[in-house]
């Protein structure tokens, strides 16, 4: 196995808890891996989130780390680089407004149909994210538990993907988080993020590694497992950490 010169993650459940701040030792892992390595983060969370899991807990990292640093929010459908200063937009694939509406309904519709509309949510269920249409079946702010314990065998997910895949030919339509469905524009995906990555750093597909915990066929990290992308399945984040203490004193 060649030394990575590209390490990829996915970021909840992989390098957060869901929609939860990065840990201290997660954070330090990552500038370890900055000091040796491109590092990328492309998950089905909104740039927001990853300003606010990320960037405003990863500590001081000088602007030739943050260089390394490349985010891709909403399944790779965005792409933000530091200029120096700050983080800016490389580029953003937003998905038109019928488009959007179509796959609102299609989500609204079809888990009304399977019994997985939640009545009492905490927060919204179905989130314009501009590249991306999420659906969280608990609501956006659901605590981790009770998302966890939701859909433990992922069943849940896959069902309803597929009945709204079928009545969204054009649209790409994956099985995110523990609760979540994402759709963005046919063929950008975590795949096309990772390409993208390719072209905008040089680095070939053959000297990445990426980790993510739904690498299952179907969950949105497979693509890049399909892709041919060296993948390490994971756990939670502290498995990530557990494998990163291995893998960086390799670097």
């Amino acid at each position: 196995m060649t030394t990575p010169r590209l390490v990829a993650f996915d970021l909840d459940d992989t390098l957060a808890a869901s929609k939860s701040a990065i840990d201290p030792r997660i954070a330090a892992h990552l500038r370890a891996l900055l000091t040796r390595v491109d590092v990328a983060i492309i998950s089905g969370g909104n740039e927001q989130q990853f300003r606010s899991q990320v960037i405003e807990n990863l500590g001081e990292a000088d602007a030739a780390s943050l260089g390394r640093l490349h985010l891709l929010p909403t399944c790779g459908t965005r792409y933000l680089r530091h200029d120096g200063s700050e983080f800016t937009t490389v580029y953003a694939h937003d998905l038109s407004d019928e488009e959007k509406s179509s796959a609102l309904l299609a989500l609204r519709e079809e888990a009304e149909r399977l019994g997985l509309w939640e009545q009492n949510p905490w927060g919204d269920i179905l989130e314009d994210r501009g590249s991306q249409i999420t659906f969280s079946a608990l609501g956006q702010k659901a605590p981790s538990d009770a998302k966890h314990a939701w859909d433990p065998s992922g069943q849940k997910r896959l069902t309803l993907r597929d009945a709204v895949a079928a009545r969204l030919p054009a649209l790409e339509v994956r099985a995110g988080g523990s609760t979540s469905i994402d759709i963005t524009r046919a063929g950008i995906d975590k795949a096309y993020g990772m390409r993208s990555l390719t072209e905008h750093t040089g680095i070939p597909l053959d000297d990445m590694l990426f980790y993510g915990d739904r690498l299952d066929e179907g969950g949105n990290d497979y693509p890049v497992l399909a892709m041919g992308v060296r993948s390490i399945a994971v756990s939670g984040w502290e498995d990530t950490a557990t494998k990163l203490d291995e893998l960086i004193p390799t670097l």
